[in-house]
């Protein structure tokens, strides 16, 4: 695929509302013991807030840190974590649009773009997460749906921002569910979506921004997904909570950006 050689891979580990200080620390320490190839793939983790400052300061400067979430304004909003909170303890990425913001807790996709636009204007790159639900893939609405996600996040994004973006194919569908899309369902709507980018942003943004697969991504299912010329890495849930399950998908995803992909 032209222009996938140029484009690094990138690997999240989503850890989302688990963990206590203890178990934090024993992960964090593992991934340290653990042989993360830095110069051949990004690799991000995303702690819970109450635990973001710690993993921050411990963890190997070989993985970054993403908060799961953030508030696009300050001020009375009980509970939310604004931008400005994130920007001042220089985490510096941010997952923003995950099914579980949206259809959890009901973040339309106005909102997701609100965030984006000032998680960018902060310095803050950002996971991006587009995805279908089993009903819409189904009803064979899943280009409509991702489409329109899409072009809310695009909409807040500068064509000069997009190398502070990844796009993060998560169906929803198999999310925590033990089902996977096929490495040829994922490349079929990856694809998809690298030409929607270069048909509504440009070609030079369609062929540099990273696309990567989300959606119960496992040790034994990633060398195949990574294979595919538009995948472009993983954003993993449960398989980033344990490192001897999460170390093996960030070498299956430097190992095929180094092969003839």
């Amino acid at each position: 695929m032209e222009g996938a050689a140029a484009r690094k891979p990138w690997v999240g580990g989503n850890w989302k509302c688990n963990g206590s200080r203890d178990a934090t620390k024993k992960l964090v320490e593992d991934l340290n013991a653990g042989s993360v190839p830095g110069s051949q793939v990004d690799v991000v983790v995303s702690p819970s807030f109450l635990y973001i400052q710690t993993v921050q300061s411990t963890l190997t400067k070989e993985i970054a840190v993403a908060a799961q979430n953030l508030h696009h304004k300050s001020g009375a909003f009980t509970g939310e974590v604004s931008v400005e909170m994130v920007k001042d303890l220089d985490i510096p990425w941010v997952i923003l649009g995950h099914s579980e913001r949206r259809h959890v807790f009901g973040e339309s996709d106005e909102l997701i773009a609100q965030k984006t636009a000032q998680a960018l204007a902060h310095g803050i790159k950002i996971a991006a997460c587009v995805g279908e639900k089993l009903e819409e893939r189904e009803a064979d609405k899943t280009k409509e749906v991702v489409f329109a996600q899409l072009k809310a996040i695009s909409g807040s994004v500068k064509e000069s921002e997009w190398g502070n973006v990844v796009i993060a194919y998560e169906p929803v569908w198999a999310i925590g569910t033990g089902k996977t899309a096929s490495p040829e369902q994922a490349q079929e709507v990856h694809a998809e979506i690298r030409k929607w980018l270069s048909d509504n942003v440009s070609a030079q943004v369609s062929a540099s921004t990273r696309i990567v697969y989300g959606g119960s991504v496992k040790a034994d299912n990633a060398e195949e997904l990574a294979k595919q010329g538009d995948v472009d890495g993983f954003l993993v849930g449960g398989a980033s909570l344990k490192a001897a399950d999460f170390l093996p998908i960030i070498q299956a995803a430097a190992a095929a950006s180094s092969s003839q992909k």
